[in-house]
């Protein structure tokens, strides 16, 4: 069971990944671009505060020749690299062809047949896209479990990292549900440990110990 943290805001990622409970990051181009800083400079200060696990996305091509050859250049500049990928023809075809030490995520997960074949392709990681399907009008977190379920009984050693996760709940109901991996926005990773009856009790707490002098 691991949380990775969703941004490219290095300020809060530094923030989260401070509390030991982190253990790695993902982007996308979006984040990056709100950013406003390039995706190499961010990468390189992520490294340096010691995340050995962040998805790094190429530019989604019909050519799967460059984005093989950008996941390359990638992971030869960042020890920490997992490259990611779209989940489309030409995705999964760079996915197959990436050597087996370095890691892949296929983004853009939307069922368990693409999931399927992301495994077979030899994706380190899949991200079905919560909250996303749930706009759909479907069960987002039923197609985690329906991916986990189905990656255990082919006997596939690809996992599954929940993504587009919007509450805490989602998030504990996406590992409850099979996921190895849930990422998260960090207001999501933050609002994890509150609680109203936390709160109350702690005022309780301090009632008391003021009580005692």
């Amino acid at each position: 069971m691991r949380i990775f943290i969703d941004s490219a805001d290095v300020t809060e990622i530094q923030r989260a990944w401070e509390t030991g409970l982190v253990d790695g990051v993902t982007t996308n181009p979006s984040l990056i671009s709100k950013s406003g800083r390039k995706p190499t400079d961010v990468y390189a200060e992520l490294q340096q505060m010691g995340i050995n696990d962040v998805s790094m996305e190429v530019y989604a091509s019909s050519n799967w020749q460059e984005m093989y050859r950008e996941g390359i250049e990638l992971a030869e500049l960042f020890n920490n690299a997992t490259i990611k990928l779209p989940m489309t023809v030409a995705g999964l075809k760079a996915c197959r062809t990436f050597p087996d030490d370095v890691r892949t995520n296929v983004t853009l997960v939307f069922n368990a047949a693409q999931a399927l074949l992301a495994a077979k392709a030899g994706a380190t990681y899949v991200s079905p896209f919560v909250g996303r399907i749930d706009d759909q009008g479907y069960a987002g977190l039923e197609v985690v479990k329906s991916i986990a379920n189905l990656f255990i009984t082919a006997g596939l050693g690809t996992q599954v990292l929940a993504a587009s996760i919007r509450t805490p709940h989602r998030a504990v109901r996406s590992f409850y549900n099979g996921a190895d991996v849930v990422t998260m926005p960090s207001n999501v990773f933050w609002d994890m440990y509150k609680h109203c009856l936390t709160d109350q009790g702690l005022q309780i707490f301090e009632k008391a110990y003021a009580t005692t002098g």
